[in-house]
């Protein structure tokens, strides 16, 4: 005779209703992946990611790596051989037409380009060696993204929603505000072979303006919230009668349900997330919001700390427009003084906002693009190439030293040099402050482990605090 299986979940459902079942069932699940995942754990600095992704590439010898032998020497040739590959035809030595000051008790130099930044280095650490591998937009964002330019392969906010997950089960572990949809799209925040809900959250796209960024479908004007629980009820038991003789549903159907029941739950808190009218005239003129210039990625900044205050692990905000972006091949002063002009005072902003909130020392704020530009012309004076071969990003909170400049470039600033970190570097390191061994942190997928770093990756404790 056929006897009814009764599941963990079914009882669950049984004898709790509403959130209640939801939630523990989100706990349970996340502990049974935590319990097999246990020994990747390091002692941990930060608690979460705000990554702020310049796209198109802003120039490290115009912002926060000034060249003194470059301005020196303008105008002639490169003493030195050129990469092997280049993206396009470039021409002689090219000097910064901005000036630096140092500021702080640290004395780190900023060009003009960042006042209002400028007023944060000693809570910055400059990392002036960084290096890529991919001199083109496309393969450059997904190394930076994913750490591979050549294969789908997770972003690096999957790969920190996968070992540590969101600190609030009503919230995805990974959302990115306003994403480009070129260049890697979707690939740069997907989870590839990940569980599906590892994969960030968009809110808005970047060719849309940030007023208009929110969730998709976040309230059903047509079923009640009962009505709601009571499909999601019904799915699971269904999922887990036609299991058969399994334990649970296979993973596919598995991740289709914890995308229901996080939309679900979501319900709760997102939209008074979304919402900024509750923040004081003073925190929206702090973020620059009202004016037309720093509006757009002010209000991503202010997104950014009121998730980053609500629990969730990894927030990308990404400054980008379908037209110029950072990309200055030429009209190197008017764009690059136009795209810093956006964002100066909102990042400075969030710095601010959340050392005062006393959430910067247990967040890791990462800025950079996906490669920096060469010290060497482009066509003509007013435009530079892209240049994988050195560049500078910055970390700011989270356990690294503040007022430190750590990695060089050559006297031009072409190459890294000492204490050059390769993007592998820069992930491993991030994730380390994170608390995660990054060559423990690994998913088996097509009779490999994967994990963010591939096969290679340091993590560069000298940041440390």
């Amino acid at each position: 005779m056929w006897q009814q299986r009764v599941s963990r979940r079914e009882a669950l459902s049984q004898s709790a209703v509403g959130f209640g079942w939801l939630a523990a069932s989100a706990l349970l699940s996340r502990a049974s992946s935590a319990d097999g995942l246990s020994d990747y754990r390091l002692p941990a600095r930060a608690r979460r990611v705000i990554f702020m992704f310049m796209k198109g590439g802003p120039s490290q010898v115009d912002t926060f790596d000034p060249k003194p032998k470059l301005d020196a020497d303008h105008g002639k040739e490169l003493p030195f051989a050129k990469p092997r590959v280049q993206f396009a035809k470039t021409g002689v030595l090219l000097k910064s037409p901005w000036k630096f000051t140092q500021y702080g008790q640290s004395g780190s130099p900023v060009s003009e380009l960042f006042p209002h930044v400028a007023q944060h280095v000693d809570d910055i650490c400059f990392l002036h060696g960084v290096h890529g591998t991919n001199a083109a937009h496309g393969g450059a964002a997904l190394k930076l993204h994913t750490g591979s330019d050549t294969f789908v392969r997770p972003g690096m906010g999957a790969w920190v929603n996968y070992g540590l997950g969101s600190e609030n089960e009503n919230l995805p572990g990974f959302i990115t505000i306003c994403p480009t949809l070129a260049h890697g799209g979707v690939n740069n925040w997907g989870a590839a072979f990940l569980p599906a809900e590892c994969q960030g959250v968009p809110m808005g796209v970047a060719s849309r303006p940030a007023s208009e960024a929110a969730v998709k479908y976040i309230a059903n004007p047509r079923l009640s919230r009962q009505a709601q629980r009571l499909q999601i009820e019904m799915l699971r038991d269904l999922a887990e009668r036609g299991a058969s003789h399994e334990a649970r549903p296979s993973p596919l159907v598995e991740a289709q349900l914890k995308s229901f029941e996080l939309a679900f739950r979501m319900q709760t808190e997102l939209p008074e997330i979304q919402d900024l009218s509750g923040e004081t005239a003073e925190t929206l003129a702090l973020y620059g919001i009202g004016d037309p210039v720093t509006d757009d990625f002010g209000r991503q900044c202010l997104l950014a700390r009121r998730f980053a205050e609500a629990g969730v692990r990894f927030i990308q905000v990404t400054h980008s427009d379908s037209k110029v972006q950072w990309d200055q091949h030429a009209d190197l002063r008017e764009g690059h003084a136009e795209k810093a002009s956006e964002v100066d005072k909102p990042i400075a902003g969030l710095l601010a906002d959340l050392k005062r909130r006393g959430l910067l020392e247990d967040t890791l704020v990462l800025w950079g693009g996906e490669f920096g530009r060469t010290p060497v012309a482009q066509a003509t004076e007013n435009g530079r190439d892209h240049n994988p071969e050195g560049f500078t990003m910055w970390m700011a909170g989270g356990g690294v030293r503040g007022g430190f400049r750590y990695g060089s470039t050559d006297d031009y600033g072409y190459y890294a040099t000492e204490n050059a970190m390769h993007i592998h570097d820069v992930h491993a390191t991030m994730l380390a402050l994170l608390g995660i061994d990054h060559e423990r942190l690994t998913y088996r997928y097509a009779g490999r482990d994967f994990r963010l770093t591939d096969v290679a990756g340091k993590v560069h404790d000298a940041i440390f605090a």
